[in-house]
């Protein structure tokens, strides 16, 4: 887990990541890398993860990257392209990685990989930063 306080707290209150089985292996400012196993209940009717399982992988790990400084960030623009099926007891890892940072914004690819080092998925994400700082305590402080 990461030592950092900010993404701690965002894991901690994240009952969805915390339903995909996801687990922060490093998060610093600008990077994140995280796993999560996939289940049966994720496949789709032709039998591999639904795509927004892996979406929602890669859009935590951008999450938390992209938090990483401290402000809160929001998503302005995502997209997504799938090169691997993926599908029930694979273990996969998205690692997040910041292109460019500015004032108001930043720019983020998170590459998605099975448990065979194979890119299934490679993701970008535009943020938002509020310029609000992060509570990082459940008393609202």
């Amino acid at each position: 887990m990461s030592a950092n306080p900010v993404i701690e707290n965002l894991s901690h209150h994240d009952p969805f990541s915390s339903w995909l089985g996801v687990k922060v292996i490093s998060a610093e400012p600008g990077y994140s890398k995280i796993t999560m196993p996939v289940r049966e209940e994720m496949m789709n009717g032709f039998g591999i993860a639904h795509g927004g399982v892996t979406f929602s992988l890669a859009d935590t790990a951008f999450g938390y990257a992209s938090n990483g400084e401290g402000i809160i960030t929001v998503a302005l623009d995502t997209s997504i392209s799938f090169s691997l099926p993926v599908y029930a007891g694979d273990l996969l890892t998205a690692t997040a990685r910041q292109l460019s940072n500015s004032r108001k914004t930043g720019v983020y690819l998170v590459e998605i990989t099975n448990q065979h080092a194979q890119t299934v998925a490679i993701f970008k994400g535009t943020c938002y930063k509020t310029g609000k700082p992060h509570r990082t305590n459940t008393t609202g402080e």
